[in-house]
């Protein structure tokens, strides 16, 4: 037997090991309003979707520009998510949530007022560069500050808030079209209005502390006991009531230190395959239901937005139900069943446009929503949250990378492929990435919920 002592945790690796094992009272209100800043990309994401028509009857783009301008923001989200992850890890988390929200106000403005096709690109690529940055460190943001179960059944509840933002742009838009708003004021107001919500989560963030595990990982020792007396009653008297020095961490570091443990890593490689095969699925098909619906005859402008309103009503149910069920049956079987469903509804509705069956097209839509709120529910959750917390916001940056690429890629040349292969054959590909997605989580993703990392 070896005589060597085993190394004893530091003040600052037991006070992160407590931190990130204990209840905060207020974890649930923080972790909403983390949440909350999904309704401003939703708002912005979608909005576009539903206005594209009417920019297109203004300035006539070619089919190149038009999708530059849909995918704009995905495109700055994906520089934004491996951007602000890694300021996150930086700088802190609450200066980087402060400095989105203003620079979102300030470019969600700036597009309504746009002279061309050309700026509206410009400005939306730009724009999407706090989208990204926000929800990365969000999601950081919510595993630092609330117990383990409670920040995975929040985490996961990004698709409900998805749903939510949809459902209340597709009911402003409705509205302008009930009051017969002219075309080129509907679009500008539209894109101009998530400011709105941006300005209200910008004052309610104010006052939101830095969280105690990064002021630990920075040897910040006094104002990490000041944030855990007010965010979990306690000293943290583990630790001394002076600042410390602490070494820099390099984040090159984070792929070698993830190789370390295998539930780690395959858990983080199920995430990265997770996110871009959900957002692939999303990006294709039901990023332009309003567009296929019209095409297919299905309903009118305003019948087709009436239509998709309804279908996201019904996925914002199944963005509520699915975090709650996670605790019953796993990170595993939430994935297993949303890719799943999301894989057969496709190939409903393949089957309804070859067959030219619009009754059956809307049900296989509402079916693909239901199972993609699921399947997209822990794709961001499961990298962030085994992170060790000197990795996390860069975990989570990079885990969003993998949902913004393949986003701005499908929303940008999915049109030209609707219109070389056509809508049925179209829809069928799509279904390659859940398919993928669901080999994914029934032979990698280990089971890791309630994971506890240091």
């Amino acid at each position: 037997m070896s005589t060597m002592a085993m190394r004893q945790p530091t003040a600052s690796e037991s006070a992160v090991r407590y931190l990130i094992t204990n209840y905060s009272p207020k974890g649930n209100k923080v972790g909403w309003l983390m949440m909350a800043s999904i309704l401003v990309e939703a708002w912005d994401l979608y909005s576009i979707a539903f206005v594209l028509i009417f920019i297109r009857e203004q300035y006539n783009p070619d089919p190149l520009m038009l999708g530059l301008a849909a995918a704009g923001t995905q495109g700055g989200a994906l520089i934004g998510a491996l951007l602000g992850g890694w300021l996150s890890d930086k700088i802190g988390r609450r200066v980087m949530f402060l400095i989105t929200m203003v620079m979102f106000i300030v470019l969600a403005l700036a597009q309504a007022f746009v002279p061309s096709v050309g700026w509206l690109v410009v400005i939306r690529f730009l724009l999407g560069v706090p989208l990204g940055s926000d929800i990365s460190t969000g999601y950081t943001y919510i595993m630092e500050s609330m117990a383990k179960g409670e920040r995975e059944v929040m985490g996961n509840r990004w698709q409900f808030m998805f749903a939510v933002g949809e459902v209340l742009t597709i009911g402003v838009i409705v509205l302008f079209l009930l009051i017969d708003m002219q075309h080129e004021m509907l679009w500008r107001v539209t894109l101009g209005l998530g400011a709105v919500p941006a300005l209200i989560i910008l004052i309610m963030r104010h006052d939101v502390p830095e969280t105690a595990v990064w002021l630990v990982q920075k040897g910040r020792y006094r104002e990490a006991k000041q944030v855990a007396r007010e965010m979990f009653n306690d000293n943290l008297d583990m630790l001394p009531d002076h600042d410390v020095e602490v070494p820099k961490v390099s984040t090159r570091a984070f792929l070698a230190d993830l190789k370390k443990d295998p539930i780690r890593w395959r858990a983080t490689i199920y995430g990265w395959i997770a996110c871009f095969a959900q957002g692939s699925e999303f990006s294709t098909f039901a990023f332009y239901l309003p567009v296929l619906f019209v095409m297919v005859g299905v309903s009118s402008v305003l019948g087709n937005n009436l239509v998709t309103m309804g279908l996201f009503c019904f996925a914002a149910l199944s963005g509520w139900v699915g975090p709650l069920l996670t605790p019953k049956i796993g990170h595993r079987g939430i994935a297993i069943a949303g890719f799943g469903i999301v894989l057969a509804s496709l190939l409903v509705a393949a089957f309804a446009l070859y067959t030219d069956n619009k009754i059956l097209l809307p049900f296989a839509a509402a079916a693909m929503l239901w199972g993609h709120y699921w399947d997209a529910s822990n794709c961001m959750t499961i990298p962030t949250m085994v992170a060790k917390p000197k990795y996390r916001g860069t975990a989570s940056g990079f885990a969003y990378m993998f949902v913004k690429l393949p986003s701005f890629l499908a929303i940008f040349l999915f049109p030209s492929l609707f219109a070389a292969i056509g809508q049925a054959n179209a829809t069928l590909f799509v279904a390659i990435f859940p398919l993928i997605g669901l080999l994914a989580a029934i032979f990698i993703l280990p089971e890791v919920y309630g994971y506890e990392n240091d």
